[in-house]
């Protein structure tokens, strides 16, 4: 028994990998494709996609939003898990790195349940709102520019029904959120940590999974 979370060192894991992953061969070959690009940092945990893909069934859902794609791995989990008539509004700024996302999406099968919008993605959701989608999405996952979360998070807020679910990444950002700030992403967290502890309109569970992860449900 433990009172606090168990640090991972390679070999455990390694075990976890080796005893939870279920990974798509093209998740799986999406990951090693990024695994030398400049920023791989960007891409996710594969047990973090995995939770992700895991949260959407159980959420039953059919619309889910991305504010982040780069080469799309995120994206690639949630659409293997969502029904055929499900469909994943995509929002990022670089056809660079999303050409790599549409190659493996449409490998995988699942090109036809993403729409892509190259676009700033407060200018994408915005639309969204003013054309009645407010209340309609099921899932949410916030992955772009740490300085928009607090944004994303009002939008997508609306955007989503009641009981839908939103996952942001990074809020942990390897643990400076703990110290003093050093950099305005780092104060973005930190500040919407602290509104999201007080936030009324959710239920809230911060996860110590990869870089960290809040999981806010929509009351």
């Amino acid at each position: 028994m433990t009172r606090q979370t168990l640090p991972l060192d390679d070999s455990l894991y390694e075990y976890l990998l080796a005893n939870s992953l279920r990974e798509h061969p093209e998740l799986a070959a999406l990951r090693e494709a990024t695994r030398t690009h400049p920023r791989a940092s960007m891409q996710i945990a594969p047990e973090q996609g995995q939770l992700m893909a895991l949260l959407v069934k159980l959420l039953g859902a059919r619309r889910t939003i991305e504010i982040g794609v780069f080469t799309g791995y995120s994206a690639l989990a949630v659409a293997l898990a969502l029904p055929d008539d499900g469909r994943i509004l995509a929002c990022d700024i670089s056809d660079e790195y999303t050409r790599v996302a549409r190659e493996y999406w449409q490998r995988a099968g699942v090109a036809h349940k993403i729409e892509l919008v190259l676009a700033p993605a407060a200018q994408t959701l915005a639309a969204r709102i003013a054309a009645g989608e407010a209340g309609t999405y099921d899932f949410a996952f916030i992955d772009a520019d740490k300085t928009g979360y607090d944004g994303y998070y009002e939008q997508c807020l609306q955007l989503l029904r009641a009981g839908g679910l939103i996952a942001i990444d990074n809020v942990l950002r390897g643990g400076a959120v703990a110290r003093p700030a050093d950099s305005d992403d780092t104060r973005a967290l930190q500040a919407l940590n602290a509104k999201l502890h007080r936030d009324e309109r959710i239920d809230l569970a911060l996860v110590p999974i990869a870089d960290g992860l809040t999981l806010a449900r929509k009351r």
